[in-house]
């Protein structure tokens, strides 16, 4: 089943163009890899999908839907910075994340804390940075979303905490729905991606299978990402 649709989808800013012509179609069911190098266009592709911007031209539609709240309401967003109230406490956000989305499981947000030995007591400004990310992510995962779009999930945290959070990222969704993950660090979310998305100056290089790529190439798919955008 088509999960989203990208058609001929253009975002310029004033007389930059960021996004070109974009057309893409992603079926449930998988986790995506959105790559690029810094001012590809992945940050703006990701806002027009989840309704923070508004296309030149072109349309986006998420099963069927134009964006707008049906289309919203089916996505879990986790954005490239961290936008919490850090006053808060970890356990008065879990119940306004409950409160907000009706797909949200606040007992699968209170098991992945004591996994990672986060105090949901705590206000988020006694954090550390990567502890707070770790929060955010566990928010965004909690829910049962048909599509979660993850910008840099992973780019604050230590190596060490890494496997355990890609290993959250992988046992917490549906097998229906799909992730679509915008990353630099491609050699440490590889081995779980079995689709890529390649942009380049605001088009789709190339869009296909992980494992058709790697049969193709005979290459890994952060060689080939550094190949082709001679990294």
């Amino acid at each position: 089943m088509t999960l989203l649709e990208c058609n001929a989808l253009t975002k310029t800013y004033e007389t930059i163009p960021a996004l070109t012509d974009v057309s893409l179609t992603i079926e449930e069911g998988h986790i995506i890899g959105l790559l690029g190098p810094n001012g590809s266009g992945k940050t703006t592709l990701i806002k027009l999908i989840v309704g923070l911007l508004h296309p030149t031209s072109g349309t986006v539609r998420i099963q069927g839907n134009p964006v707008g709240t049906a289309s919203k309401n089916l996505i879990s967003y986790l954005p490239d910075h961290f936008y919490l109230n850090q006053s808060m406490k970890i356990r008065d956000i879990i119940t306004f994340f409950q409160d907000f989305y009706r797909d949200f499981e606040s007992a699968r947000a209170y098991d992945m804390l004591e996994k990672l030995d986060i105090d949901p007591g705590c206000k988020l400004k006694t954090l550390s940075k990567g502890t707070r990310e770790k929060v955010q992510l566990i928010l965004v995962m909690s829910r049962r979303a048909g599509l979660y779009i993850l910008d840099e999930p992973i780019a604050g945290v230590d190596p060490a905490a890494r496997d355990y959070i890609l290993q959250t990222i992988l046992s917490n969704y549906d097998e229906h729905a799909t992730i679509l993950i915008s990353t630099h660090l491609i050699s440490d979310i590889e081995n779980i991606l079995d689709q890529v998305i390649f942009l380049q100056n605001g088009r789709i290089h190339t869009h296909a299978s992980v494992d058709e790529l790697r049969e193709q190439s005979r290459k890994s798919i952060d060689t080939l990402f550094r190949e082709v955008f001679r990294c």
